[in-house]
């Protein structure tokens, strides 16, 4: 697969790079997900924010997308009219590797949209070049993140403890799943139909 991969599309799910004009679907998603957030992710305590913020943001990721530094997703229904989700395949973790983040709106979790989702980032992540490790970070008792990987195949491979700490000063634990490039094909996970195009909308897996 040659250069990153713009817009991704499952079954049910367009997975894209942010555009500014997203920015109000993507404030909305996220002022109606607060509490469904907040317990998970330390940066939804920091929320609610105004467009303007939420436009900025949209910028610096899509300036990071294209300078090649992290690759931040919005995730959203066929139609691409609702954000369903964030997730990202994210570069922090160094040279060969990946960590796949998510989250999935509250009125559309226990869908399997989580999993489709991963399922995606994961076989994206491996195509692209030199990525030979895959991981996931979760809470370990946010029970139906941690399924997720569970689900596709990842293996638990260790729980850091009060690894994360919270805006509020508390520590929480984080389970590490990870995944081997030699392990993607025997796994759930390469079963997933997935579509990946580049910026210039030339299909590249």
């Amino acid at each position: 697969m040659s250069g990153p991969a713009y817009r991704i599309v499952t079954d049910r799910l367009v997975i894209r790079c942010w555009t500014p004009t997203d920015a109000p679907l993507l404030k909305a998603a996220i002022d109606q997900n607060l509490p469904h957030l907040r317990p998970w992710m330390p940066w939804a305590h920091a929320e609610p924010q105004p467009l303007a913020a939420k436009l900025a943001l949209i910028r610096s990721r899509r300036a990071a997308f294209d300078r090649d530094e992290d690759y931040v997703y919005g995730v959203f229904d066929r139609t691409e009219t609702k954000v369903l989700g964030g997730a990202g395949l994210h570069t922090r973790l160094g040279p060969g590797a990946r960590e796949v983040g998510y989250w999935i709106d509250h009125t559309h979790v226990r869908q399997g949209l989580a999993t489709e989702l991963t399922a995606a980032l994961t076989r994206v992540g491996f195509a692209s070049a030199g990525v030979r490790r895959m991981e996931i970070h979760c809470d370990p008792t946010n029970v139906a993140s941690a399924g997720v990987p569970r689900k596709l195949g990842y293996v638990h491979e260790a729980t850091l403890r009060a690894s994360l700490i919270l805006p509020d000063g508390t520590a929480r634990p984080t389970m590490i799943w990870t995944m081997l490039a030699e392990e993607l094909a025997a796994s759930p996970a390469a079963a997933t139909p997935v579509e990946a195009y580049d910026a210039l909308g030339a299909r590249i897996l």
